[in-house]
């Protein structure tokens, strides 16, 4: 009789940028997806990420980046975790990332890159079917 938990998803814009009506939308389709959803605001530091991800318990982090500081932010976040010795939190990025910068990203551990225009169902499946409920 025990209810599933639901997937925690941590939605964060790290860095300067300014921009979050594409991780508002996401948001908005993993509520309706099911999944819980914390929303951290703009301009948060790796290290604001990674303390809200803990204190939140989340199984997702999914970052948004258009500024193009996305080759220091997302390794920083990984790395932050991997002090932590955190490893079992599935992290997502997204936004504007050039497809040379992708493999960079993944060999440091962001499991997907998912850029504009990507549909939302898209990113929802992918984290279904990674994350495994506790």
């Amino acid at each position: 009789m025990s209810e599933e938990k639901k997937i925690r998803v941590l939605a964060a814009k790290p860095g300067l940028d300014g921009h979050d009506r594409g991780i508002k939308v996401l948001a908005s389709a993993l509520m309706d997806a099911g999944m819980e959803v914390i929303y951290t605001g703009l301009r948060q530091t790796p290290a604001q990420i990674v303390e809200t991800a803990i204190q939140e318990d989340v199984d997702v982090i999914a970052m948004s980046i258009l500024s193009g500081a996305h080759d220091y932010h997302f390794p920083k976040v990984m790395e932050l975790l991997k002090e932590k010795g955190i490893d079992d939190i599935l992290v997502l990025g997204g936004g504007i990332i050039p497809d040379e910068d992708i493999p960079s990203l993944k060999a440091c551990g962001i499991a997907e890159i998912f850029g504009p225009g990507t549909n939302t169902q898209d990113v929802v499946q992918f984290i279904k079917e990674r994350v495994k409920r506790k």
